[in-house]
């Protein structure tokens, strides 16, 4: 794990491949940590000539936290949003895309390939359409524009999400059971490994266990608003991918982001839910390289 210093917080980062070859950003998603892109799935992107950089977003892992904000107000964001009100958060998805940037300047990264899982989706998306010149192309992965008339999460699923885990210091099992019941009630329906699963979560609690930085990341989302009319001016080869069965985010979602990019090309997968099983590596890979090449034709 290496650190830089990026829009004034320090930014946990590591890569694989080689420091010359072509960069592809990956971008993690809400209240998790950059090793959600596995190991096996950087080094099958490095495997293909790409130098493949995983980080960890503000609030996660060893990146800045922000402790010294309370853990949000949901029913009063709810409310003031609701209203039309604008409420005060402590960073938006504008300030995280621009953590993302000031990573690729301090590694001199002029323009990246960046690809974005759930809420690393909507930091990729705005990337791409409030620094063009720095995007390559586009992979926004099981993710959404924030229009508001689309179907939200799957009722039982929000609940599961909003839900207070155990503090994992006190009672490792019980958190480990919180976090699997949502994790499985997430997946779709391609094989799920229960052991790598709690190791990965395990290790994340290791690195850094900041439920607090979950909530604020949850504000961040909260107010970032209708993006579509952003999302138009988009002129990056894009790609959307989404799973059929993801109750978290609604594959709306992944329909509504490609009619809002021009020219977006959608990858549907069958039984993918909201997350990325082993089994789905390959045929993911293959479509983010088909997108970097049509990048390189353009």
């Amino acid at each position: 794990m290496r650190f830089v210093k990026a829009n004034g917080i320090d930014v946990a980062y590591d890569s694989f491949g080689n420091d010359g070859d072509l960069p592809i950003l990956l971008i993690a998603g809400l209240g998790t940590q950059r090793i959600r892109w596995t190991a096996p799935f950087c080094q099958a992107l490095a495997g293909r000539g790409y130098r493949a950089i995983r980080f960890d977003n503000r609030d996660a892992g060893g990146s800045t936290h922000f402790p010294q904000y309370a853990k949000p107000d949901f029913a009063a964001l709810a409310a003031a949003l609701r209203s039309g009100q604008r409420p005060d958060v402590p960073y938006t998805l504008y300030d995280m895309a621009a953590d993302a940037i000031g990573l690729l300047d301090e590694l001199a990264i002029d323009r990246a390939h960046v690809v974005g899982r759930s809420m690393g989706g909507m930091i990729a998306q705005i990337m791409a359409s409030e620094h063009p010149e720095r995007i390559l192309s586009l992979t926004s992965i099981m993710s959404t524009t924030g229009n508001p008339a689309l179907p939200q999460a799957e009722p039982d699923v929000m609940a599961m999400m909003m839900r207070p885990a155990p503090d994992p210091a006190l009672d490792e099992a019980g958190f480990l059971a919180h976090s699997l019941a949502f994790a499985r009630r997430i997946a779709g329906k391609h094989p799920f490994d229960e052991e790598a699963h709690d190791l990965l979560v395990l290790e994340e609690v290791r690195r850094a266990y900041d439920p607090g930085g979950s909530g604020r990341q949850i504000a961040a989302m909260a107010v970032a608003g209708d993006r579509r009319s952003r999302l138009a001016t988009v002129t990056a080869p894009t790609l959307v991918i989404h799973g059929t069965d993801d109750p978290l985010i609604s594959p709306a979602g992944g329909l509504d982001t490609a009619a809002s990019i021009p020219n977006a090309d959608l990858l549907l997968i069958d039984g993918m839910g909201h997350d990325l099983p082993p089994a789905l590596y390959g045929q993911v890979i293959e479509a983010i390289d088909r997108t970097v090449r049509r990048a390189s034709e353009n």
